[in-house]
């Protein structure tokens, strides 16, 4: 049987192969790839800190790592707490059905149009969308033909591809979900990061360190106030900046339904909603990864799944067990052993 000190030595030893001054170098498989201008960085990018993490069982830390109080950019992961923020939208009832379109609540250009007028809100949470157009200087395009994982081949990102229809395919595109994220600050008429930290973070006891940056264009007015939208990752810079500790805090609440300390802070239901497969991907759920015929993680229950961002970050949660797994700046091949060592203590 592992010990903690098995999980900790395995994660320290597994480190992914980037660079820690991402200030000044291209970011692996995303701008690095991209052709100018799309490459041009909009967002402030931070050095990085070495692997760290821990694991909660029944919300208690059996196991911690490196420096789980170190702030941290943790690109994609991002995205699962724009999740969370719809679920707080559809609580106020900003959002009446998932199932409507976009533009119903939201009249303005972004929307127009027979194609882009029948994009729902499920398309933008479920990354099914094809929504085409403009956002922060960075056209959709950028991420069409884009892949993910080991052996992706991104030979043809930013190449055309005939879109479908909304909700009928599945594909990761940033630029999406930066749209989705803006029309969540429109819905509640203020930036993201304060009701991030007055419905959520303070709640479970986050601490107050944590930050979530957005672009140096991403400005706009409403109701006379300027206000900046924020992206769901870091790819042209920008995003969450936060430690492991709060990310587990984060993750214990999706873990209990919702609720923390016998608050309720998101609908009844949503934390399943968000894990509902997609029609047209079912490994993927409302911008968490999911563990479908245990595709993803082989040594991990199928009812598990996660947020996952680029360069080895990762918040992974096994409901039956009672585990929540942060892990950052690790390298793939490492996640499932991890998963493994923390699932036998």
């Amino acid at each position: 049987m592992p010990s903690p000190h098995d999980i900790a030595t395995l994660a320290l030893e597994s480190e992914v192969d980037w660079p820690r001054d991402l200030d000044r170098a291209p970011l692996p498989g995303l701008t690095e790839i991209e052709p100018p201008p799309w490459n041009e960085v909009l967002g402030p990018l931070f050095p990085r800190g070495g692997p760290n993490g821990l694991v909660l069982k029944d919300g208690k830390t059996i196991v911690e790592w490196g420096d789980p109080d170190r702030c941290d950019l943790t690109f994609s992961v991002a995205k699962s707490y724009l999740s969370i923020l719809a679920g707080v939208a559809v609580a106020d009832g900003l959002i009446a059905s998932l199932d409507d379109a976009v533009n119903k609540t939201l009249p303005g250009p972004a929307f127009d149009g027979a194609h882009n007028g029948a994009i729902t809100w499920r398309h933008l949470l479920t990354m099914t969308s094809e929504w085409e157009g403009e956002l922060w200087g960075k056209p959709d395009l950028i991420d069409r033909n884009r892949q993910l994982g080991p052996g992706a081949d991104n030979s043809r990102k930013g190449q055309h591809r005939d879109l479908q229809m909304p909700g009928r395919f599945w594909e990761y595109n940033d630029v999406r979900v930066n749209l989705l994220s803006l029309c969540l600050m429109q819905l509640f008429r203020r930036p993201l990061p304060e009701i991030l930290r007055e419905r959520i973070m303070d709640p479970i006891g986050a601490t107050g360190d944590w930050t979530w940056h957005g672009y140096e264009n991403s400005y706009v007015d409403i109701d006379g106030v300027r206000m900046q939208s924020v992206p769901g990752g870091s790819h042209w810079g920008g995003g969450m900046r936060i430690s492991s500790r709060d990310h587990a805090k984060f993750g214990q609440l999706i873990l209990d339904g919702g609720v923390h300390d016998g608050r309720r802070l998101l609908p009844e239901g949503w934390t399943e909603s968000i894990r509902r497969p997609t029609p047209v991907n079912d490994a993927y759920g409302m911008l968490w990864w999911l563990n479908t015929g245990r595709a993803e993680w082989k040594t991990g229950p199928e009812d598990s799944f996660a947020a996952i961002g680029a360069g080895g970050n990762i918040i992974w949660i096994a409901p039956r067990e009672r585990i929540v797994l942060v892990a950052r700046w690790i390298d793939a091949p490492a996640v499932d052993p991890l998963i493994e060592k923390a699932l036998a203590l």
